[in-house]
């Protein structure tokens, strides 16, 4: 298991580790299997999703404001950071992607991204490479 380090400036960011899980993948070794990226964090989360446009992360960060706005009334959590606990469990902590022959399978405009939901703040991300046979 490989530990990418994720620094964030802002309460709601996403930024893109494509490069860097890659460079786990590079570094490991392994040619086929299943690449897993998990976040250990409650207020943080991992989703694959467009990487050609950056206004989409901008809209995606903008509906889950407006469906999950950072102040609501009847939150009880003590911290004051439900909304970011909920942002969390919607986008999930995890993905899995098919490497194939040393290169993960991702579509043309797919990136994985690290989703900030309480920053900013100093952050893991957890790779774990299962091998497997070739995948043809």
């Amino acid at each position: 298991m490989e530990t990418i380090q994720v620094r964030t400036r802002s309460r709601d960011e996403m930024l893109e580790i494509t490069a860097e899980v890659r460079a786990c993948v590079r570094d490991s070794g392994i040619s086929n299997g299943v690449v897993d990226v998990f976040v250990p964090h409650t207020t943080a989360s991992i989703t694959i999703n467009e990487n050609a446009d950056p206004t989409t992360e901008a809209d995606i960060l903008a509906d889950l404001e407006r469906l999950i706005p950072w102040r609501q009334p009847y939150y009880r959590h003590m911290e004051g950071n439900s909304a970011a606990h909920l942002k969390a469990s919607l986008v999930g902590s995890s993905v899995r992607i098919i490497l194939q022959e040393g290169r993960l399978v991702l579509g043309t405009w797919q990136g994985i991204f690290f989703c900030e939901f309480d920053g900013p703040r100093s952050r893991k991300v957890h790779v774990h490479i299962t091998p497997g046979s070739s995948l043809v």
